[in-house]
């Protein structure tokens, strides 16, 4: 008898270590309490790659501080290059974790993915025509500002990364003015492997609700038409069928009319480029946003994360091919003349006019007014309820601008021309002066932001005319032409009214300066002596002060008025100094077809 029992534990145990991983992470060995720091970071990354020849460890950057910023890439042959992997017939995904380094549900969930296919062998199959690069720590300075204390909203892990990098910027709101080395670092990588599928992991704040992980797709009119349909009708259904199949439901990312109220209706609207899938969408690629539920416990969050990954993959797996076309479409129809549109949308806005209804897994709760505050405090409850919330998904362009055949961005301005090399667009750079005729805009009725935002003042409005204008370029011009793969990073950015532009970022506040004035003992003689010539104008005088009873108080700002009308104004004040080139005679002057 005790020979047998013996026996049986032996064989029970056996079978046991035959079931367990060969490795275990840190979020496994913490009982799902714990992610990884810096260090640890790093350290799997490389024990993965050193365990298994389908996995390369490389560093692509590095941040302010100097920290590496690791990258893995799983490929089934081994292969690190771009241009291999694509001669082999595969498509790239590429999965980003960490961008807030408070956030890592999906550095776990791809440790655990990326560890049952090297120890375990599960779900190789899918890398047969899926390359995936995997960021598991964007922002390193972020997580290394390691503490208990740094997501006061969050509920796990024990101890977790930051949200900035170490000079305080957010990385999640840099993708179009790439400022960091982070950011610069990624768009390398980036245009060097032109990822298919991105996806990027991320918890949220907000509300209390049933769901464990939202996500977002652009599928609001930013992205290619086609592109947008195999979402709409393929990829989105596929995630949400088989997702609900494993009892974990997904809802799109949840953004209240009326920010922490369900009742209020629910918002759906296209994505800003500032952030991940929004600049995605604008270089014609899918971008999946995962944002698990801050209020769930840590474990379910990193499987949600770890279940939406894995479905991507599988259905990536069988529609590679389909996408591939998509995307090298969507490519095509940028760079040709023949296809690239006359106008493009650059800004949208929902309409509040058409809603429909929809079913929202929610928690019960009650609104009671604070005495404390006075504010509306919303107190979630533990129940359960399904709500049926009016959905405002509807995006209608706001801005539409026509599009020139190329921008020329003066020498001088060396910080533009620096942001478009981040973003790796064809150029050509002048040797030599050139007088050319171009398009471009005078502004007026600017208005700034009072408080900083990511280290900038920005232009919140402003009205724009267009103007003709005939400048001289030194050597060093660069020239962009339109019709490139990148077509509408490259509008947005240089399209002011478009949705973060540059000129919305700030980045021409100088040519909105007045650096050279009048005082006020010289108008005021001059002035008289303008009306006299002009009659006229002192009717057009009042009137102003009319529409402007504040400027009307202020001598300086009246002698002001009369100022700019002379021939002593500043010419180049209010100009847009990047010209829009819209005659084809104009490249060819500088001898480019």
């Amino acid at each position: 008898m005790r020979t047998s029992s013996v026996l049986i534990f032996v064989l029970w145990t056996l079978s046991v270590h035959a079931q367990s991983p060969a490795i275990l992470t840190k979020f496994e060995q913490s009982h799902y309490l714990e992610t990884v720091t810096y260090e640890e970071c790093i350290a799997f990354s490389k024990q993965l790659a050193d365990q298994s020849p389908l996995i390369h460890f490389q560093i692509i950057g590095k941040s302010p501080q100097k920290r590496d910023i690791p990258m893995l890439i799983i490929d089934k042959d081994g292969f690190i290059q771009p241009s291999d992997i694509r001669n082999a017939g595969r498509i790239v995904l590429m999965v980003q974790a960490g961008i807030h380094a408070g956030e890592p549900d999906g550095t776990d969930a791809m440790f655990l993915l990326l560890r049952d296919m090297v120890y375990e062998k599960k779900n190789l199959e899918l890398i047969d025509a899926v390359s995936i690069l995997f960021i598991p720590s964007f922002n390193v300075e972020g997580l290394s500002r390691w503490s208990r204390f740094n997501r006061i909203n969050q509920n796990g892990p024990e101890e977790m990364g930051w949200r900035t990098n170490s000079i305080n910027l957010n990385l999640n709101r840099d993708y179009m003015k790439a400022e960091s080395p982070e950011m610069q670092a990624w768009l390398e990588i980036f245009n060097q492997f032109l990822p298919d599928f991105f996806i990027d992991c991320h918890t949220t704040d907000g509300a209390d609700y049933q769901y464990d992980a939202t996500y977002a797709l652009e599928t609001m009119g930013n992205m290619d038409e086609d592109i947008t349909q195999w979402v709409t009708n393929v990829y989105e259904p596929f995630l949400l069928e088989n997702m609900e199949q494993i009892k974990s439901p997904v809802f799109p990312y949840v953004t209240f009319k009326n920010w922490h109220d369900p009742r209020s209706g629910l918002i759906r609207s296209v994505g800003t480029p500032m952030i991940s899938q929004g600049y995605t969408a604008l270089q014609n690629r899918v971008g999946l946003l995962i944002e698990t539920h801050m209020l769930k416990p840590y474990k379910p969050r990193v499987f949600a994360t770890y279940n939406m990954i894995l479905n991507t993959l599988k259905l990536l797996h069988t529609e590679a091919g389909k996408l591939q076309n998509l995307n090298a479409g969507a490519d095509i129809k940028m760079m040709s003349r023949k296809f690239v549109p006359k106008t493009m949308a650059v800004k949208y806005k929902v309409d509040f006019t058409d809603t429909t209804k929809v079913e929202f897994l929610g928690k019960s709760y009650k609104t009671v007014k604070s005495d404390l505050t006075g504010g509306d405090w919303f107190q979630y409850s533990k129940t359960d309820t399904t709500f049926l919330l009016d959905l405002f998904e509807k995006s209608n362009p706001e801005k539409t601008v026509d599009l020139p055949l190329a921008y020329v961005i003066p020498v001088e301005w060396q910080a533009v021309q620096q942001i478009m090399l981040h973003h790796g667009f064809q150029n050509f750079i002048t040797s030599k002066p050139y007088e050319i005729e171009v398009e471009t805009y005078r502004f007026s009725k600017q208005v700034w932001s009072q408080n900083s935002f990511e280290g900038h003042q920005m232009l919140n409005s402003f009205d724009q005319k267009t103007i003709q204008a005939k400048i001289k370029l030194e050597p060093g011009a660069m020239i962009v032409p339109v019709s490139q793969r990148a077509l509408k990073v490259l509008v947005y950015l240089l399209e002011p009214e478009a949705d973060n532009s540059l000129v919305s970022w700030g980045y021409f506040n100088s040519v909105m300066e007045r650096k050279e004035y009048a005082e006020t003992y010289v108008m005021e003689k001059m002035a008289r002596e303008m009306i006299q010539q002009n009659p006229g104008l002192l009717q057009e005088f009042e009137e102003w002060k009319n529409q402007n009873p504040e400027a009307a108080k202020n001598q300086w700002l009246q002698t002001t008025w009369f100022f700019e009308r002379t021939p002593f104004r500043d010419q180049k004040k209010d100009v847009y100094p990047v010209g829009r080139i819209v005659d084809i005679q104009q490249l060819y002057k500088m001898g480019i077809h």
